[in-house]
């Protein structure tokens, strides 16, 4: 009978530990996520739609509500395979992105800050008039 109720015990007191370490980390996203809604706003991609190979990722800052460095970006088409990816190193304002032998379709641009958020944006390309 003693077991039976310190196994119960430790079991209870365990999940409640476990349960508590899950309600803290649920802050970080919801900021994370406020954070790249911010971001979004500052980023504009054109052409729209894209007419051949390439286009334009700009991103501007708005008073002190600058965004961190973009360290990277990548298109992945709309099943996953990645098409383009580049790193950067030095800050970018407007960076040209050119795809190889496009297929008409929708693209995924994800872009990547310094401060770790990410950025989505879905794009169309279409064929070269």
């Amino acid at each position: 009978m003693k077991k039976s109720l310190l196994i119960t015990l430790l079991l209870v007191f365990c999940l409640s530990l476990q349960a508590q370490k899950d309600i803290a980390n649920v802050a970080n996203p919801i900021h994370k996520s406020a954070l790249a809604a911010k971001y979004a706003k500052q980023i504009t991609i054109y052409p729209v739609p894209v007419r051949g190979n390439f286009f334009n990722v700009k991103y501007e800052s708005f008073g002190f509500d600058k965004p961190k460095d973009v360290t990277s970006i990548k298109v992945t088409n709309i099943i996953g395979q990645e098409v383009f990816k580049e790193e950067y190193s030095n800050p970018q304002t407007i960076t040209r992105v050119d795809l190889e032998d496009p297929i008409r379709g929708m693209y995924l641009v994800t872009i990547i800050f310094s401060d770790g958020i990410k950025v989505v944006k879905k794009i169309m390309v279409e064929p070269a008039e």
